[in-house]
């Protein structure tokens, strides 16, 4: 994203909703290359009978208009009900992504370096919240596709004033308001599994990054205390959605010591998204929070994030305003948990859970160095969208079918919009696919690659301006819910099922220095693929579950690299054909 000069806060339209012929024509299109004819056909005539004139479809269309006109976002409560508050799974893996900053080198064991870092982290967010506080960020404006049209900033105000309340059927997203409680003037650091309250607001000043490096000390030899050590409670918080959080604090920041692993890409985005486990970091997490940021004694570095208040990281700005010292500075406050047998019971079972999300998880984190973005921009080609075919073929040559497929698309265009999903699995990118795998000559490869390309531009454009069919189909699935109605056929059809079921689940996150996002799978049986294109290299995050025979995520990234040599190969050699004097050499 890049910002528009200026504070000016301009209107942004409500998202529009798709007329429903359109949304299940595409809805057919989408579905028919993913399903036997036997299936197809089913599907057609269910789809036919919805949106037949006077039927269920027009009806539900009709409610979904007037939600439309009495709401500032049609979708966004059911869309945050279905994609995370509802979802009883536990958060690390298979909700929480993270950002793994570039690996720092903390020379042990003098730990002044890392505190150095951390409160240099802490100082530089706590003026981002200045900003945010007075709502003095200028309006970002899209890159990409469409670019520079205003986005809603509203995901950014709930970046630090915000929680995830468990519930025993559906989380709360409980955002702050300096109306009804006063601002939090403290922040939450972990260190060896335990929770200690750091003021960073002490006779109405803010601590600069001395005091904030004084105070880090006092805790960590706070945490050596063996006397006064507590269970670690914020194993909890690893679980699957227990009615326990603590609420108050700015965010939290995370000191974690060395776990005895070679640290590479991989092992760091592991790290990041469960902490090792109960023998390793694990517990020194509170994964309700929307931000925590990690440093770790090996130079492990990032942030977690619970997903539900917002997309993507916002980072802190590298230029910070010192504050003035304080004098008298109080010693940091252990929280202090009083632990019932019922408590440890949780708590033993929280551990052995979160192990085995450990053992579980498959992750392969590959840079790949052949080329980059400016490579693709030459072939007259957008880059997401190369990768997205390129991901394509590796799932085809891993698994020889096409699955559902989601790319997630900012319809921050409009008030209060979040995302919607482009279905990169294209017919065309099937048919590319199959050429390239087919092993024959004579298909004209470099005109399907094209065309694969293309589709998915257009359906990138038609989800960026709100026309994409999931959150239309789920809106018309969440009023006839509201109506009491039985569930429409639609609903309960097959190809309904195959369709929501992202066996790949995939995501853009670009940046401008060598960081890169991370998140486990959707299904079991499926892929999480995050990337961030650079100039001349493309780093590739890919996860999977190991309890999955179908999967393996260093069998997957073997063929994303095969299938973008490929794809090269291609490219070089058509602009080889179409002018023989041009030499390219990557």
């Amino acid at each position: 994203l890049v910002r528009a000069p200026g504070r000016v806060r301009l209107g942004l339209p409500k998202l529009p909703l798709p007329a429903l012929k359109d949304t299940l024509d595409v809805y057919l299109r989408c579905m028919e290359h993913l399903l036997t004819e036997e299936q197809f056909n089913k599907t057609q005539h269910v789809v036919e009978q919805f949106g037949a004139p006077g039927g269920v479809g027009e009806l539900l269309q009709s409610k979904l208009m007037e939600r439309r006109d009495t709401t500032a976002n049609w979708v966004y409560e059911y869309w945050l009900n279905e994609m995370y508050l509802n979802n009883r799974l536990a958060l690390p893996v298979n909700s929480s992504p993270v950002m793994v900053f570039p690996q720092q080198h903390f020379k042990a064991p003098i730990d002044s370096l890392r505190y150095e870092f951390a409160a240099h982290l802490i100082s530089g967010a706590l003026e981002y919240k200045t900003l945010l506080d007075s709502r003095a960020l200028p309006v970002d404006c899209a890159r990409g596709q469409l670019a520079g049209t205003p986005l809603c900033m509203e995901q950014y105000y709930r970046l630090f004033t915000s929680y995830r309340l468990p519930g025993p059927e559906r989380d709360t997203l409980v955002a702050q308001q300096s109306s009804v409680m006063p601002e939090p003037e403290h922040i939450i650091v972990a260190c060896k599994n335990q929770f200690f309250v750091l003021d960073v607001v002490i006779n109405f000043r803010r601590l600069n990054e001395r005091d904030l490096l004084t105070q880090l000390d006092k805790i960590a030899r706070m945490a050596d205390s063996e006397e006064e050590l507590l269970p670690p409670i914020g194993l909890l918080t690893s679980d699957g959605r227990v009615d326990l959080s603590v609420s108050k604090a700015i965010f939290q920041n995370n000191l974690f010591f060395p776990v005895g692993l070679a640290l590479n890409d991989t092992t760091q985005a592991m790290l990041m998204l469960h902490g090792g486990g109960v023998a390793k970091n694990g517990g020194n997490r509170w994964y309700d929070k929307p931000m925590q940021f990690v440093v770790g004694a090996d130079g492990c570095c990032g942030v977690v994030c619970e997903h539900s208040p917002f997309e993507g990281i916002v980072l802190v700005p590298s230029k910070l305003v010192r504050a003035a010292s304080v004098s008298e500075l109080p010693a940091p406050r252990r929280l202090r948990w009083k632990c019932t047998p019922e408590i440890h019971k949780l708590l033993a079972s929280s551990a052995d859970k979160l192990q085995r999300q450990v053992k579980n998880l498959d992750m392969n984190v590959h840079k790949f160095c052949d080329y980059g973005k400016e490579f693709i921009k030459k072939q007259k080609m957008s880059p997401d969208a190369y990768i997205q075919v390129a991901l394509q073929l590796a799932y085809y040559r891993c698994h020889g079918r096409p699955v559902s497929t989601y790319e997630s698309a900012s319809i921050r265009r409009f008030q209060e919009g979040r995302v919607d999903n482009i279905r990169s699995a294209t017919p065309e990118a099937l048919a590319f696919v199959k050429a390239m795998t087919d092993g024959k000559l004579s298909t004209n490869k470099m005109e399907m690659l094209r065309s694969a390309i293309t589709a998915q531009t257009k359906y990138t454009i038609r989800a960026i301006t709100g026309m994409g069919i999931d959150n239309h189909l789920l809106g018309l699935s969440k009023i006839a819910h509201e109506l009491k109605m039985e569930t429409p056929e639609i609903f309960k059809d097959e190809a309904h099922l195959i369709s929501n079921q992202f066996i790949l689940s995939t995501s853009q996150v670009p940046t401008t220095v060598e960081m890169f996002c991370s998140y486990g799978p959707v299904v079991t049986n499926g892929y999480g693929a995050c990337y961030n294109p650079q100039s001349d290299h493309i780093i590739f995050s890919v996860s999977s579950f190991r309890e999955s025979s179908q999967t393996c995520s260093a069998d997957f990234v073997k063929s994303l690299v095969q299938g973008l040599l490929d794809m090269r190969d291609l490219c070089n050699k058509c602009n080889h054909g179409s002018n023989p004097t041009i030499k390219l050499s990557f």
